[in-house]
């Protein structure tokens, strides 16, 4: 899963028309008018989760996701209906997209809780005047949101005031990224029935890699030798997830923005893949496939090697290939390798995670609502989202591992839309974390487990670059995004290049573009936003 669906620009103007809420009504946690907090109706205890507390039985929330492919049933699946149990709390879900959140705000009527996917966003920076901060909650109905909610995390969102007012899901700290706890999601693979066959060469170097796809293509004319992800008008695996591969330096010597896409040992790989393709192992429905083509294409094999980023959401293609021929399984090895010696620096999701939640001031019930974020972020609550109810979908082993129960197993491989609606084991995430995951040895197939184990010790987080992107509705952010769409043309340019000659061309040209189109405001905007991000680390 990707960041993505950023509010639409006007949403900014909207958000200052709602800023002054008039909104009355007294609320049965204590907002008598919008935004201010009554007097907790139960006794606080720092060492006790609020929701134990709590003798309202029969509180209501409305929560907004936007997003409309999310599951707005509640308390008719095990996870939220234990949810529902647990905290004595109805949900109501909406859904919807960027104009149905915008039209909440202009209007006013705002929902208890709302989930979107930009803390970058103007809603998200004005979130001062239309949501709670957590801090201001968690002092006023629940303590014990500060022993589950990650300091770093909630440090890392905080605005101008000091003050955080949205919590992410799988945000990912420098403890996350050194536990091993976290998984690589990018790998170079290649099927183990041909890797085999060749006697399991090397692919390290540029040398080494163009030989061994040369040798495939020999080999194995039905097949396609070298595979990346869909590019679908963007990049693929072939910008960031290359870079990191290779171990490209994300900011200068100094500490400044670096253009990862000019770097020259990453451009020497791209000629390299360049020179692939001109030998015929790059096929060049690989620049117009789409997502459903890949996947397929995967889940046949069709591809002797694929650098692959997102191996999680391709998992279920690379388990229907393994079912139907399990000496070929898809194997992570070292691939492509820096040629200055840089270490790979593989990355996951960062500190600011995907989904952001947060309360809204028009919140009928403040405390029942950070009840449900300290509840949802506990281990309570995250063993249930990820695995369920022991002894009714999951079990404890000998090795304290966390195992599906036989018939939850089979639900979910052979009805898996059932499993996910009636179940919804690993689909509640907006607290979601992967450390999680490293409790049962089934959070993941067997189909990337090697992959997985290959990663091991290759990431490296990326917190410094995470939201340097101009502000939107800047004349930099538009800039930036017409630079982002010619760097995508750029790269197919590059590999599919006829000569040396037209791909030096083709890199001039990419210059050329950065210099007409305020190239030097947005690495300063960037750099900016690198040094607030240091200071946030504490670098």
């Amino acid at each position: 899963m990707k960041k993505g669906m950023k509010l639409a620009e006007g949403l900014a103007l909207c958000l200052l028309t709602a800023a002054v809420f008039t909104g009355c009504g007294k609320g049965k946690s204590g907002n008598t008018k919008a935004g201010t907090l009554e007097k907790a109706r139960y006794t606080l205890n720092p060492e006790t989760p609020a929701w134990k507390l709590d003798p309202e039985k029969d509180a209501k929330l409305t929560w907004y996701v936007n997003a409309e492919w999310w599951n707005t049933g509640w308390g008719e699946d095990v996870v939220t209906k234990k949810v529902k149990e647990d905290l004595n709390l109805d949900v109501v879900f909406l859904t919807g997209d960027d104009t149905k959140l915008n039209t909440f705000f202009a209007g006013g009527d705002i929902p208890d809780i709302i989930t979107t996917f930009n803390a970058s966003s103007p809603m998200a920076q004005k979130a001062p005047s239309w949501a709670y901060s957590l801090q201001d909650l968690a002092d006023a109905y629940d303590p014990y949101f500060y022993k589950v909610a990650s300091k770093e995390t909630l440090d890392w969102f905080k605005l101008s005031d000091g003050k955080t007012y949205g919590y992410p899901d799988y945000s990912n700290t420098q403890k996350d990224y050194d536990s091993n706890m976290i998984y690589a999601r990018t790998a170079f693979v290649i099927r183990k029935d041909v890797w085999t066959a060749l006697g399991k060469p090397q692919m390290k170097t540029q040398q080494e890699f163009l030989a061994v796809l040369n040798k495939i293509k020999a080999a194995y004319p039905d097949m396609i030798p070298l595979g990346f992800n869909a590019l679908g008008g963007g990049t693929g695996s072939l910008a960031e997830p290359l870079q990191d591969f290779l171990g490209v330096p994300l900011v200068t010597k100094d500490g400044s923005f670096y253009n990862r896409n000019l770097d020259p040992d990453y451009l020497s790989w791209i000629k390299t893949f360049n020179t692939a393709y001109k030998n015929g192992c790059i096929s060049d429905d690989s620049f117009t496939d789409d997502g459903n083509a890949f996947q397929e294409k995967l889940s046949i094999g069709k591809y002797a090697c694929v650098l692959v980023d997102g191996t999680p959401q391709m998992s279920g293609f690379f388990t229907t290939f393994a079912n139907s021929e399990p000496d070929a399984v898809y194997t992570a090895i070292d691939g492509p390798q820096s040629t200055t010696g840089n270490k790979p620096k593989l990355g996951q999701a960062g500190i600011s995670g995907w989904m952001i939640t947060y309360i809204s001031k028009k919140c009928r019930d403040p405390a029942k609502a950070i009840q449900a974020f300290t509840y949802l972020l506990s281990d309570e609550g995250q063993i249930l989202c990820n695995y369920g109810i022991e002894g009714q979908t999951y079990t404890i082993n000998a090795e304290g591992k966390y195992v599906l129960t036989p018939e939850m197993k089979k639900l979910q491989s052979q009805d898996n839309d059932r499993f996910k609606k009636e179940i919804r084991i690993g689909e509640f995430i907006p607290f979601g974390h992967d450390r999680y995951k490293v409790l049962s040895n089934d959070a993941f197939p067997d189909s990337i487990k090697q992959m997985q184990e290959w990663g091991k010790g290759k990431l490296y987080p990326h917190f410094i670059l995470e939201n340097t992107d101009p502000d939107a509705g800047t004349p930099e952010a538009r800039a930036n995004s017409a630079i982002a769409t010619n760097w995508a043309t750029t790269l197919v340019g590059l590999i599919r290049a006829k000569d040396d000659a037209q791909f030096t061309s083709i890199t001039n040209e990419y210059s050329s573009f950065l210099t007409a189109n305020d190239w030097d405001a947005i690495v300063k905007i960037r750099n900016g936003k690198i040094a607030e991000n240091k200071k946030k680390l504490g670098i």
